[in-house]
């Protein structure tokens, strides 16, 4: 077996690289092409994972495009050369239009509500091309006959227990105690196209969270972008795979990002997202999270942020409520990762299974 997998952003990185490790195991052979977004060429060096580069993030939302064209005529060169078995990305059109030339079967991860995202380019030109798509139960759009839909989110293919063990000792880099208090703030680029006329906590916003945090815990940043000389000395003071460590015994996680609200969720910290995305067309998984779970807060009023950050902080065995609700959260869902390898082991025979019973998924917890 023989499978290409492109990545364009960190979060991809991770969705697949416990994947790749127990297939490369079993002689399954991987060919990873990888465009250099942030930090995602850093994990996949850290994962020992080899890749071929395929370019360069656009510097603006409007030159994406031009981007995907060039990335698309890249990959499919490469993936025509390769002649895989199957094609696999998380809602990669790079990837569909590959296989659907290529005459190759593409099974697609896919988390993004096309409903949640003003203009969802990447849906519309991907999912016609596209032979399988996993989903999150939590997703409100259906794909049809196209779809897996699994009890499990993306993010569980990597923070599950069975991959995951967090070790405290990659902490003392950031000179952190047992028993010390922390809070982890993350802000995102808004850059990529779907974040088109989005956007979370404004400049002003930032040094002002910040700054009332820091009164009452250890802060530490994370940013996307460069960060003004004011927040420098926040700066986190770890390498990016070493992340998830970190942010499971922070206290707190605030933040604009998606994605690691959802890792945060996951792991038991408490976790608040404000973004402009928070409301009524927000994504089925940050609902769940919250409405189901208690997991998460999605406020969408950045001032309303510091009151609620505060209330948290203040709250006596925090962490020891959030283990509870992670624990629940955890037996509900599945490990990603179990089940993407026997899929892709007996794809298709697995995909005609799942459709006449959907709950062997459970198999994999």
């Amino acid at each position: 077996m023989k499978i290409f997998i492109d990545v364009g952003h960190p979060a991809h990185v991770h969705l697949y690289r416990n994947f790749i490790k127990i297939l490369s195991k079993k002689d399954v052979e991987f060919l990873v092409t990888a465009r250099n977004k942030d930090v995602t060429i850093s994990l996949l060096q850290a994962y020992n994972i080899p890749f071929v580069p395929v370019g360069n993030p656009s510097k603006g939302q409007i030159e994406v495009f031009k981007e995907w064209i060039l990335r698309d005529i890249k990959v499919y060169k490469i993936a025509r050369e390769f002649d895989p078995t199957y094609l696999m990305g998380l809602l990669n059109p790079t990837i569909a239009h590959s296989a659907f030339l290529l005459r190759k079967s593409s099974i697609i991860f896919n988390d993004s509500e096309p409903e949640a995202i003003k203009f969802p380019i990447a849906d519309w030109i991907t999912t016609p091309f596209v032979n399988t798509v996993i989903v999150p139960e939590s997703i409100r759009h259906s794909y049809g006959a196209k779809e897996v839909r699994v009890s499990s989110y993306k993010e569980l293919a990597y923070l599950h227990p069975n991959h995951f063990k967090p070790d405290f000792k990659i902490l003392s880099n950031a000179g952190i105690s047992r028993g010390e208090e922390f809070v982890l703030i993350r802000f995102v680029a808004w850059k990529a196209y779907h974040d088109i006329s989005e956007g979370g906590f404004s400049l002003e916003q930032k040094l002002k969270l910040v700054k009332e945090l820091s009164q009452y815990a250890t802060v530490f940043v994370s940013s996307e972008l460069p960060l003004p000389k004011e927040l420098e000395k926040y700066r986190l003071p770890i390498p990016p795979q070493h992340i998830h460590h970190f942010l499971y015994y922070a206290s707190l996680l605030v933040c604009d990002s998606q994605t690691m609200t959802t890792e945060a969720g996951v792991l038991g910290t408490p976790a608040i997202r404000s973004n402009s995305f928070v409301g009524s067309r927000d994504m089925g998984n940050f609902i769940e999270l919250e409405r189901e779970y208690g997991l998460i807060y999605n406020i969408r009023e950045p001032e309303k942020v510091i009151k609620k950050a505060l209330e948290l902080i203040g709250q006596p065995n925090l962490k020891k409520i959030w283990e509870k609700k992670r624990k629940k959260l955890l037996n509900d869902k599945i490990d990603l990762t179990s089940f993407m390898v026997w899929f892709v082991e007996n794809y298709p025979d697995s995909l005609k299974e799942f459709k006449e019973n959907p709950e062997i998924q459970y198999r994999f917890r």
